[in-house]
C-alpha cells in the first residue's frame, strides 16, 4: 500500500494573491488564488490522487467506495480538509455554526478549525474573539458597525498555532499565509467585510448578520491550550490540539532533523502535509522523496513510516466519528 499523493484544488478569492505559486511553486490558475483545498474530499473542491491504483480518483470518490482505507470509519463524509490561505488582503470577519446548526440551517458540517502560521509579514494580526459580554450587546454592537470596540486583535508570527472553535468571531490579516484544519464544511457567515466592493461583480459580498449572531459564543473564551513536545534525537513531535479539546480531530507538526519513525496509535489514517524542506518517506518497504507543498494520505494498511531529511511537517488525525 503507498501513500495517496494528492492534487489540490485551487480557490479564487478576493483576498488572494500569488504566493502559492511563488512561494510554493504549484500551478494555479491566473487571479487572486486565496485558497489552496489540499486534503479534500468537499464537492465544492475534491482532491484528486496522482499516484498508484486510485490516480484520478477523487477523495469523496474513495470515502464512498473504499471505506478500507480509512479503517472503515464512520460518517457519511470524510470529516477534515487541509488548507493552505494566502491572505494578501484582509478576510471578512466571520464566524462558523456548530454542527447541529449547520446541519439544520446548511445540511453539512459545522466548522471547527485551526491554524499553523506559516508566514505572516511584520506586525501581523488577527481578529480572534470580541468583547461583547451578552448576545444583545453583541447584536447592538453589530448593528451601530463599532467594529473597534467589538473585535479583539490577537498578535501573530510565523510558527504560531491559533485553535478555532465553532462560534469564535474571527479573520485573517493581509500578510499571512496559514496552513488551516478544519472540518470539511465550506459554511461561512460574514458579519463585516470592509465595505469593500468585488470587481468582478460591481457588489459588496453578502453579509449574514442574524445567523453570525445566532451562533457566536457570547462571552468569548479563549481555548486553554495544552502544547507539547517529545524529542526524538534532533527531531520532535509536537501536539498542538487533539480530544478532549478537540474532539474533530489531532494536529502535530513533525520536525525532522536527520530521521523519524513514527507509528500510528488509535486512529485509522492519517494526513500529511509538508510545509518546509525536502526528505524521504519510507513505508512498507518502499521509498519516496517528498518536499515543500505535498500533501498525501497515509491509509489504514500503512501502520507506521519512516522520515528522513530536513522536514517540518503538520500532520493530522480525525476525531472518533461515532
Amino acid at each position: 500500500m503507498e501513500p495517496l499523493f494528492l492534487n489540490p484544488y485551487f480557490q479564487e478569492k478576493i483576498w488572494g494573491g500569488r504566493k502559492l505559486a511563488t512561494d510554493w511553486g504549484y500551478q494555479i490558475p491566473d487571479g487572486k488564488i486565496g485558497e489552496c483545498w489540499a486534503i479534500s474530499a468537499h464537492p465544492h473542491g475534491p482532491a484528486t490522487v496522482k499516484n498508484g491504483p486510485y490516480q484520478g480518483q477523487n477523495v469523496a470518490e474513495l470515502w464512498a467506495d473504499h471505506r478500507e482505507l480509512f479503517g472503515n470509519a464512520k460518517g457519511e463524509v470524510f470529516p477534515l480538509l487541509t488548507k493552505i490561505l494566502d491572505a494578501e488582503a484582509s478576510l471578512s470577519v466571520q464566524v462558523h455554526p456548530d454542527d447541529a446548526y449547520a446541519e439544520e440551517h446548511e445540511h453539512e458540517l459545522g466548522k471547527t478549525e485551526c491554524w499553523y502560521v506559516l508566514s505572516a509579514e511584520p506586525n501581523s494580526y488577527l481578529i480572534y474573539g470580541h468583547h461583547a459580554q451578552t448576545r444583545e450587546q453583541l447584536k447592538e454592537m453589530i448593528d451601530n458597525g463599532d467594529w473597534e470596540h467589538l473585535l479583539r486583535k490577537y498578535p501573530v508570527k510565523k510558527g504560531d498555532f491559533v485553535y478555532v472553535p465553532s462560534g469564535t468571531i474571527h479573520a485573517l490579516n493581509k500578510g499571512i499565509v496559514v496552513l488551516e484544519t478544519q472540518q470539511s464544511s465550506d459554511t461561512t457567515y460574514r458579519l463585516y467585510d470592509y465595505d469593500r466592493v468585488d470587481a468582478k461583480t460591481g457588489k459588496k459580498r453578502d453579509l449574514h448578520l442574524k445567523q453570525s449572531i445566532d451562533v457566536t459564543t457570547v462571552p468569548h473564551h479563549d481555548p486553554k491550550l495544552n502544547i507539547t513536545e517529545e524529542k526524538f534525537g534532533d527531531s520532535y513531535v509536537k501536539t498542538f490540539v487533539t480530544a478532549p479539546l478537540s474532539p474533530f480531530f489531532s494536529v502535530y507538526e513533525w520536525r525532522v532533523k536527520g530521521e523519524l519513525d513514527l507509528t500510528r496509535q488509535a486512529a485509522p489514517y492519517t494526513l500529511v502535509s509538508v510545509v518546509d524542506g525536502a526528505g524521504k518517506i519510507t513505508c512498507d518497504g518502499k521509498t519516496y522523496d517528498i518536499k515543500k507543498g505535498d500533501h498525501f494520505i497515509l491509509p489504514f494498511q500503512i501502520k507506521s513510516w519512516q522520515l528522513s531529511g530536513d522536514l517540518q511537517i503538520i500532520a493530522s488525525e480525525a476525531g472518533d466519528q461515532e
